[in-house]
C-alpha cells in the first residue's frame, strides 16, 4: 500500500489581492457606516436638534420664522446659546413685498430695548407709513454674543429665501464674540478648524457628544448682561497690532468676504454698515504702560498733566498732553485726555483724532478699532453688488461737532432710541440711493417725524435703561451710580423694571400697558402700544385695525389711512373700504379713494346711494388734472370746492377755499360756501 507524499496533498491557495483590498476597505467604512446609521437613527428618533436657520412658523403653516436653535452650533455650550427674534415671512413672498434679511450682533438686535427699539423697525414704521400700499418683510436674524462667523453662516441660508436685499451690521464682536479669537468660547486659531466644527456641530451624533460633555464637565452659568460680558472674555489685554489683534481683523475680513461672495454669487444687493461707538464720552478700558527707553520723556509729561488736571489747571494740561503726543501716540488714557482738551479749546478735527486713537489702541477690544471700518468699504468695493451704509458719517453729522458720545450711545457700542433712529435712517437712505424705493418726497415719512413719531412705549424705554443701569454697574464698566438715579415710582417705571428683570414676557407687560391706558381713556397713548403690536405682529389683520381706529379717536388721520389700508389688504370688508374711501376724500385723494368706492360699490347694496360721490369724485380728479396746467384758475378751484361741498366733506372744502382766498381774497362763490359751512 502506497502513502501520499506531503507533495500530493492540496496547497492552500493564497488569498487574492482583491479581496484582500476589500476587506481593508470594509475594514475602514465600517466604523463610517456604524456611524451614518448612529445619525440616521437619531435623526429617525428626533433626538437632537436641527440647525437649519428657518422652521415653519407653528400657528401656521404658510409662514416660516427663525428657528431657535440655528445659533446652538456657533457656541461651545448650547445651553448659553442666544436666541433671536420670533420675525415670520411668507414661504411664498408676494409680488408686492420687499423682503429684507438683517444679519448682525446685539446692536443689530437692538439691545437694551430689542422689539421696536431695534433700527430695523424703525425702518419698517417709515417704510410702511412712506408706502402704505406695499409690504415689507423686514426680518431681523441678529443675535447677542455673536460676531462675523453667524453672519457669514447665515448668509449661506438666506439666498434661498428670494431676498430682495440684505442688511449687515456687524465687526464689534470680533474678539470677543463666541468664535473670536480672544473669546473663551473659541476653538483654535484656524478658519479651516472653526468650519469644520461648525458642520460638524449640524450632526447629531456630536450633539450627543456635547451634551455629554456639558452635563460632566461645563460648569452652569448665568448668561445675563454684564455677567456675559465677563464670561466671554478670555484675553483682557490685546495690543494694537500685536499678533492677536491682526488676526481678529484678519478674521473679519475672511468672513466678509466670504459673505459678500455667497451673496455676490445670488446676485443679492447687500448693504454692509460701518460701525460706530461712543469715542467722546467713554475712557478707555486699558492702556499699556509706554516703554521709557523708546519714547523717553512720554511718562513724566503725561504724569505731570494728570496732575495738573487733578490742580484743574487745563492750560498746562493740555501743554504736556500735547508734548506727550508728540513722543507716542500708542496710549490711550493720553490720547483720550488730548481729545478732550481739544474739543474743550475748539480743535475738534483734533480731538476727532484723538478721541479714534484713543479707541483704536484701547487694550480691551469692545469696540471694533477703526481698521474694522476700512475693511469693510475696502470689501465692499470688490462686491458689485455691495454698498457702504456709512453710519458713523450719519451718527457724526447728529453728533455735536461731528464727535459721536453719550447724546447717542447709552456705553460703549450701543445707540439710545434716537441713535437707532439715526441707524434706521442711514440704511433708509442707501436704500433710496440704490433705487430699491422709490421716494414720494411729497408723501415721503422724513427722519425728523420718524424722531417724533415712532411708536416706543415708556415701559420699552424704560426697561432698556434699566438694563443699561445694570450693565454700567459691572465689569468692565463699574461706573458708581447714585441709589436714585433710576427712579421706580410710576406705574410705567414699575412695570419697565419687572420686563428688564425678567419677570414678565414682553407680551404681558405690554398688554397691561395697554389696558391701563385705555381704563385711564388716554387714546393717544394706547394708540402707542398698538402700534408697537403692530410692528411686532405684522400678519395679524384685527391689530391693524385697532390701530387704525385709535388713530381715527385722536384725528391721525395719515396714521388711520395707513393701518386701515393694511387691514384691509389682509382681511378685506365693505367697512374697511368705506373707511379708507372716506379718508381719502377727507384728504383731497380721490384717485386713491375710487379703488376703495367701487369695493363698497360691488360688495354692498348701497350701491345707488354711492353714485352721486362716486360721480363727484370722478368730476374731482378731471378738474384736478386740467388745474395743475392752469394753478391760478379760480373758477376751476370753485368747481372743485363746491363738489366737495356736495359730498359733504367740510375738510376738503376749507383746503380749497383757503386756496381761492390766496388768489382772491373777496370771492363770492368761496364766500358764501364758507358761510354754508359756518351753518353746519
Amino acid at each position: 500500500m502506497t502513502h501520499p507524499s506531503i507533495n500530493d496533498q492540496p496547497n492552500a491557495s493564497a488569498p487574492r489581492p482583491g479581496r484582500v483590498l476589500a476587506f481593508k476597505v470594509i475594514g475602514v467604512l465600517l466604523p463610517f457606516v456604524f456611524l451614518v446609521l448612529v445619525e440616521v437613527l437619531l435623526r429617525v428618533f428626533h433626538y437632537g436638534y436641527s440647525t437649519d436657520l428657518f422652521m415653519e412658523y407653528p400657528g401656521n403653516k404658510e409662514l416660516l420664522v427663525m428657528n431657535p436653535d440655528a445659533s446652538k452650533k456657533y457656541f461651545t455650550n448650547a445651553s448659553t446659546a442666544t436666541v433671536g427674534n420670533v420675525e415670520f415671512f411668507r414661504k411664498v413672498k408676494n409680488k408686492n413685498t420687499l423682503r429684507i434679511f438683517v444679519l448682525g450682533e446685539s446692536t443689530t438686535l437692538g439691545y437694551p430695548y430689542f422689539h421696536n427699539g431695534s433700527f430695523h423697525r424703525w425702518l419698517q414704521y417709515r417704510l410702511q407709513h412712506t408706502f402704505p400700499e406695499r409690504d415689507f418683510e423686514i426680518i431681523n436674524l441678529a443675535l447677542t454674543a455673536v460676531n462675523s462667523y453667524t453672519v457669514m453662516g447665515f448668509a449661506r441660508e438666506v439666498v434661498d429665501y428670494s431676498p430682495d436685499a440684505v442688511f449687515i451690521y456687524t465687526g464689534h464682536n470680533e474678539y470677543y464674540g463666541t468664535l473670536g479669537v480672544a473669546s473663551t468660547d473659541r476653538i483654535g486659531g484656524s478658519r479651516l478648524m472653526v468650519k469644520t466644527m461648525l458642520l460638524l456641530r449640524e450632526l447629531r451624533i456630536v450633539q450627543g457628544m456635547t451634551r455629554l460633555y456639558e452635563k460632566l464637565f461645563a460648569p452652569s452659568s448665568q448668561t445675563n448682561g454684564g455677567t456675559r460680558m465677563k464670561m466671554m472674555v478670555a484675553d483682557e489685554q490685546i495690543p494694537f497690532g500685536s499678533e492677536l489683534y491682526r488676526r481678529g481683523m484678519e478674521q473679519f475680513k475672511a468672513n466678509l468676504q466670504e459673505t459678500l461672495d455667497v451673496l455676490q454669487q445670488h446676485h443679492i444687493p447687500v448693504f454692509v454698515s460701518t460701525l460706530v461707538s461712543n469715542e467722546r464720552d467713554l475712557k478707555p478700558f486699558v492702556s499699556f504702560r509706554v516703554d521709557s527707553v523708546k519714547y523717553p520723556g512720554f511718562q513724566e509729561r503725561f504724569t505731570a498733566a494728570v496732575k495738573a488736571l487733578r490742580d484743574n489747571d487745563v492750560s498746562r494740561a493740555y501743554q504736556y498732553l500735547k508734548e506727550a503726543d508728540s513722543i507716542c501716540d500708542g496710549h490711550a488714557l493720553s490720547q483720550y485726555y488730548l481729545g478732550r482738551l481739544a474739543y474743550r479749546y475748539g480743535d475738534y478735527e483734533k480731538a476727532k483724532r484723538s478721541f479714534q486713537r484713543a479707541k483704536d489702541v484701547d487694550g480691551l477690544r469692545f469696540r471694533a478699532p477703526e481698521e474694522a471700518n476700512d475693511i469693510i468699504r475696502q470689501t465692499c468695493k470688490q462686491h458689485r453688488n455691495a454698498h457702504v451704509v456709512d453710519a458713523k458719517a450719519f451718527f457724526e453729522q447728529a453728533s455735536s461737532h461731528g464727535v459721536t458720545g453719550d447724546a447717542l450711545i447709552l456705553e460703549h457700542v450701543h445707540p439710545n432710541l434716537t441713535g437707532y433712529g439715526v441707524l434706521s435712517d442711514a440704511f433708509y437712505e442707501a436704500l433710496n440711493k440704490e433705487k430699491l424705493v422709490s421716494v414720494d418726497t411729497q408723501r415721503e415719512m422724513t427722519v425728523q417725524q420718524l424722531l417724533k413719531a415712532m411708536p416706543v412705549t415708556k415701559v420699552d424705554s424704560l426697561s432698556g435703561l434699566y438694563k443699561i443701569d445694570r450693565l454700567k454697574r459691572s465689569w468692565p464698566f463699574r461706573e458708581a451710580l447714585h441709589r436714585d438715579s433710576m427712579k421706580v415710582e410710576t406705574y410705567e417705571e414699575l412695570l419697565a423694571q419687572k420686563l428688564a428683570n425678567r419677570q414678565v414676557t414682553w407680551q404681558a407687560a405690554t398688554d397691561s400697558l395697554y389696558n391701563y391706558y385705555l381704563a385711564k381713556k388716554d387714546f393717544r397713548a394706547a394708540k402707542t402700544v398698538m402700534e408697537t403690536f403692530v410692528l411686532e405682529y405684522p400678519e395679524d389683520a384685527g391689530l391693524y385695525e385697532k390701530a387704525a381706529m385709535l388713530s381715527g379717536e385722536v384725528n391721525a388721520l395719515t396714521d388711520a389711512l395707513v393701518y386701515f389700508q393694511q387691514t384691509f389688504r389682509r382681511a378685506p370688508t365693505t367697512e374697511k373700504a368705506r373707511y379708507l374711501f372716506v379718508l381719502y376724500l377727507k384728504q383731497d385723494r380721490p384717485v386713491e379713494a375710487l379703488p376703495y368706492l367701487d369695493y363698497v360699490m360691488a360688495h354692498s347694496p348701497s350701491r345707488a346711494t354711492l353714485l352721486p360721490v362716486r360721480t363727484y369724485a370722478k368730476k374731482i380728479i378731471k378738474l384736478q388734472t386740467i388745474q395743475k396746467q392752469d394753478t391760478t384758475n379760480v373758477t376751476l378751484l370753485n368747481e372743485i370746492a363746491q363738489a366737495y361741498f356736495s359730498m359733504d366733506n367740510q375738510d376738503a372744502t376749507e383746503k380749497y377755499i383757503r386756496k381761492i382766498f390766496k388768489l382772491d381774497a373777496r370771492n363770492a362763490t368761496a364766500l358764501a360756501l364758507q358761510a354754508k359751512l359756518s351753518h353746519k
